[in-house]
């Protein structure tokens, strides 16, 4: 039976997975977190802009969770309904690729290369899902989705209606984009990517890291396979491919952005690192457009005396990679705040600068 909503236009009622006082620790890659009041698990595209139309209608709060890579849930859990969003579809057509939100990103970029396609090989072996990656462009060694993302498209919350945006609407930059910009407007449905038929090759290399692994130049192609191969091992090594027995993957991959500096406070930070660390010392800089510098928040952890494997709790920097805090086995959501709090201010006080978390914080603030 049809029924109307707010708007007087009949829509079909759907059929979704509920549970009550349900675990939500599972469904993140930190193992934290207490339980949502309801959660809800979405299969197609309908029965997620079902269950989001239901909860502003209530006003219920509402929770999207997709593969579960960057959130970091409190201790008391989530007082509202948990959107669980596990749709399916992997479409290509020639170079063009639609990805629902719920695909899982590390197998979608497994496919795209076993087609001989560039453009996101560089991407291998990030967590989490095909959804997730527009809403912070996400990006790693030289490579980000917005250089190929054509169109998302969500369900626009605010008119209630289904929409399409193009890549320029998307306002992608840095590890950020209009999704960030507005967090409870929009609920990523699909994302459609322009891909690159190179004949079995990769995107130009970018990052020196990876250019460096395999022995060639920045701007030289490589097979695509071995670029994706290449990658995941360096990930690999740093902690940052999931794996249940090693607890260095029990993280939200990076934890912090590195910092972008005005000029200005470039400068002065300048100063501060070589009154710590010496006149000769010179931190990692990347230009970030125009006046403005991007530094390592890797480095500002290791010199500020936050090394690998520091801490002696449940919740501690990875042995692998000081980007990461990771759950030991038995850590709380408020172990790992009290570990990133100390970060911060550790590294704040000997440089300067102020660390930004990358996971989104849910009932909780760092």
């Amino acid at each position: 039976m049809p029924r109307r909503d707010a708007r007087g236009t009949d829509r079909t009622l759907v059929h979704v997975q509920e549970l009550h006082d349900a675990p939500l620790a599972p469904l993140t890659t930190f193992r934290l977190g207490g339980p949502a009041a309801r959660l809800v698990t979405a299969t197609t595209d309908a029965e997620v802009v079902e269950t989001v139309r239901a909860a502003d209608e209530s006003g219920t709060p509402l929770l999207v969770i997709g593969g579960g890579s960057n959130l970091v849930i409190g201790d008391q859990g989530f007082a509202g309904t948990a959107l669980r969003i596990a749709t399916t579809g992997f479409t290509l057509d020639g170079t063009t690729l639609e990805l629902a939100a719920g695909e899982n990103w590390s197998d979608a970029v497994a496919r795209t290369v076993e087609a001989g396609l560039a453009g996101i090989e560089c991407l291998a072996g990030i967590p989490g899902s095909a959804g997730a990656t527009p809403i912070q462009n996400v990006g790693a060694y030289g490579q980000e989705v917005c250089d190929t993302i054509t169109e998302v498209v969500a369900y626009d919350r605010t008119t209630g209606e289904t929409v399409t945006l193009t890549a320029a609407e998307c306002a992608f930059r840095y590890r950020n984009s209009t999704f960030k910009d507005q967090p409870d407007r929009y609920v990523v449905l699909r994302v459609r990517f322009a891909l690159e038929d190179a004949g079995g090759l990769s995107a130009p290399i970018k990052y020196p890291e990876t250019a460096r692994a395999l022995g060639v130049g920045a701007g030289d192609r490589v097979p695509a396979a071995l670029a994706r191969e290449t990658v995941l091992r360096l990930r690999a090594g740093k902690g940052m491919v999931l794996d249940p027995a090693d607890h260095d993957t029990w993280s939200a991959g990076s934890f912090f952005h590195n910092p972008i500096l005005t000029d200005e406070a470039y400068a002065a930070f300048l100063v501060r690192v070589q009154d710590r660390l010496g006149a000769d010392t010179a931190p990692p800089a990347y230009p970030a457009g125009e006046g403005r510098t991007k530094t390592s928040a890797a480095w500002l952890i290791d010199k500020a005396g936050f090394t690998k494997g520091y801490g002696t709790g449940p919740a501690r920097i990875s042995t692998k990679h000081t980007l990461a805090l990771t759950n030991r086995g038995e850590a709380t959501t408020e172990d790992l705040l009290t570990l990133a709090r100390e970060v911060v201010a550790g590294v704040h006080a000997a440089f300067g600068v102020t660390l930004v978390n990358e996971p989104v914080t849910v009932g909780v603030d760092l």
